[in-house]
């Protein structure tokens, strides 16, 4: 059976899926300090590349929930 897919479900999903991304983006920048500090600065560039990309995707979700 399919799930029902509602306008409150797709909020839901939305906005969860928005505070996870801001919260592993914010990991990725702390970590990302810790590796350089500690001499991994190649390490840390990748990974702040990958905080970007995931704010990106976050500005995405965002315009789809202001969509909604």
């Amino acid at each position: 059976m399919t799930e029902e897919i509602t306008e409150a479900k797709i909020k839901h999903l939305l906005g969860h899926w928005i505070e996870h991304n801001e919260s592993h983006s914010k990991s990725f920048r702390d970590w990302a300090k810790k590796l350089q500090a500690a001499g991994f600065g190649d390490v840390a560039g990748d990974i702040l590349l990958a905080a970007d990309k995931m704010d990106e995707s976050t500005g995405y979700l965002i315009k789809a929930k202001e969509n909604r």
